[in-house]
C-alpha cells in the first residue's frame, strides 16, 4: 500500500494519504466486514428466539401500505381485538388504517405496544 504520513508540527502523524484506488478498496472491504458482522449478529438474534419477518410483511410495508394495518394482520388481530386493547374503538382504528385520523403520540405509544414493534414502525 502507497501511504503518504503528513505529521503535524510537533512532528507526530496527523493524517494519512492514500491513493484514491486504494482507499476505495479499503472501503469496500470494511463494508463487507461491516455485513459479516452484521449478519452474525442478526443470526446470533434468530438463534436466541429473536422475531423474524416475512418478505410478504416487510414488501407491503415498502410498498407504502398503512403500517398500523399491516403489524396488525400480521399478529393476526382484528381491529375490535386492536381497538380494546389499546383503549380506542374500532372505528378510530379503521380511521387510522385509512389515513382519515392522525396519531397521538400517546396512542401511538399504546399501538406499538400492543402489536410489539417501536413506535416508529407504525409511522409511514
Amino acid at each position: 500500500m502507497n501511504v503518504q504520513i503528513i505529521e503535524n508540527k510537533s512532528g507526530n502523524p496527523a493524517y494519512a494519504v492514500v491513493p484514491w484506488d486504494e482507499y476505495r478498496v479499503m472501503v469496500d472491504r470494511l463494508e463487507e466486514l461491516q455485513d459479516i458482522v452484521d449478519a452474525d449478529k442478526a443470526m446470533a438474534d434468530i438463534d436466541d428466539g429473536g422475531e423474524t419477518y416475512p418478505s410478504e410483511l416487510v414488501e407491503r410495508l415498502v410498498r407504502g401500505d398503512n403500517p398500523v394495518r399491516v403489524w396488525r394482520e400480521h399478529r393476526g388481530m382484528t381491529t375490535a381485538a386492536l381497538a380494546a386493547a389499546a383503549g380506542v374503538t374500532s372505528s378510530a382504528i379503521s380511521q387510522i388504517e385509512g389515513g382519515k385520523r392522525g396519531l397521538s403520540v400517546e396512542l401511538l405509544k399504546r399501538l406499538a405496544e400492543v402489536l410489539r414493534v417501536g413506535m416508529d414502525d407504525l409511522v409511514d
